[in-house]
């Protein structure tokens, strides 16, 4: 899921998403993309934080208290990239805070080896080492 107030920045992100091999959705507003993801928690959620009314750290904590929501990766990307920003964002509970503009190969990069790691985790005999 990309969310962002900004239609061409979130569409053109998707379309790069798509074009490497994700379903992506496009959500324009922080309410928009919690209802969203209450009928479909999404495994990776790229967020601006300078939403308009619901800002990005508020949504990013609604994700995470969602069932299911603790388990996707959430990416801030965003124009605030000072240390405090980057610190409330983990606050929030981001796992991840780039920058805008992000390059496009960077997340897809960013996305592929997280599910990497995330199926080495889950795997019965990673448990076991």
């Amino acid at each position: 899921m990309v969310v962002d107030d900004n239609r061409d920045a979130a569409d053109s992100m998707a379309v790069f998403l798509e074009l490497a091999g994700f379903d992506t959705t496009v959500q324009l507003d922080g309410p928009s993309a919690l209802q969203a993801a209450t009928a479909q928690v999404p495994q990776v959620v790229l967020l601006d934080i300078g939403l308009p009314g619901l800002d990005g750290y508020e949504v990013a904590r609604r994700f995470r208290a969602l069932p299911g929501g603790a388990d996707c990766l959430l990416i801030a990307l965003t124009g605030y990239g000072q240390q405090d920003d980057r610190r409330r964002a983990h606050e929030a509970g981001f796992d991840v805070h780039l920058v805008k503009p992000a390059d496009p190969d960077g997340v897809v990069d960013l996305i592929q080896d997280w599910r990497q790691r995330d199926a080495v985790a889950t795997r019965p005999e990673a448990a076991t080492r």
